[in-house]
């Protein structure tokens, strides 16, 4: 006696070209969204996954991670820009909760709090807002290290008074132990244009293939229902 066993999946192929197209056109999504962000301030690339089952459930198996490689550095004439040359984030705290971002371009407000564009504020290594312990006469007068130690110069002492030591984690909420801060630069997105452009070929391919076998099957279909019409 010979026994049988196994999961067999059919289905209709009208169905499954529809799902194919649509997931692929998803991924071609997401490469079109880091074309875009390309000149963006601490955007960065987001990679396609594709599941073992997506060709079953759809677009439910697709995800993205977050490469986190470090973007282009370009120097900037604002004192109040910062880059990081590693790994991390800079925290910040807005209405909706702490926010993590690549993006250091920052601003003082008239009592000295250190704020985004956006205006959230910005946090300190110890989880608090920074604000400088004087208000700068210039924002030339606002030093950074390499570490996020943030100092402004007091005129009247002539001396540096240090305001605090900005944040930086990585993905997980962990201090990055050495950020290598830079100031006066601006860190622009990680995305490679060619490789974008390269990685997105063989997904259209895919996706037109998958057209002409959906289109193919639907004609088919047609001269079927018209034959059963006649008859």
């Amino acid at each position: 006696m010979k026994i049988n066993g196994g999961i067999r999946y059919c289905e209709k192929g009208l169905t499954a070209s529809l799902r194919a197209m649509h997931v692929q056109s998803e991924i071609i999504g997401m490469y079109n969204d880091n074309i875009t962000g390309f000149d963006k301030i601490g955007f960065q690339r987001k990679d396609p996954v594709v599941s073992s089952f997506t060709e079953y459930i759809g677009v439910h198996g697709l995800s993205q991670t977050i490469d986190d490689k470090v973007g282009r550095l370009n120097m900037s004439d604002n004192p109040l820009d910062f880059a990081l040359a590693n790994k991390g984030y800079f925290q910040t705290q807005s209405a909706e909760g702490v926010k993590l971002t690549r993006d250091g371009r920052f601003k003082l407000d008239k009592e000295g709090n250190l704020l985004t564009l956006e205006n959230d504020q910005v946090l300190s290594n110890a989880g608090v807002p920074i604000k400088l312990p004087v208000v700068p006469e210039q924002i030339k007068d606002v030093r950074v290290n390499a570490n996020g130690v943030i100092s402004v110069l007091n005129r009247k002492t002539h001396k540096f008074e240090q305001a605090g030591t900005i944040g930086v984690v990585d993905a997980n909420g962990v201090v990055v132990i050495d950020p290598q801060v830079k100031q006066g630069y601006n860190e622009y997105s990680n995305v490679s244009l060619q490789n974008e452009f390269i990685g997105m070929m063989p997904i259209i391919r895919n996706f037109e293939a998958n057209r002409q076998i959906f289109m193919i099957q639907n004609q088919n279909l047609q001269k079927v229902i018209s034959q059963l019409g006649q008859a």
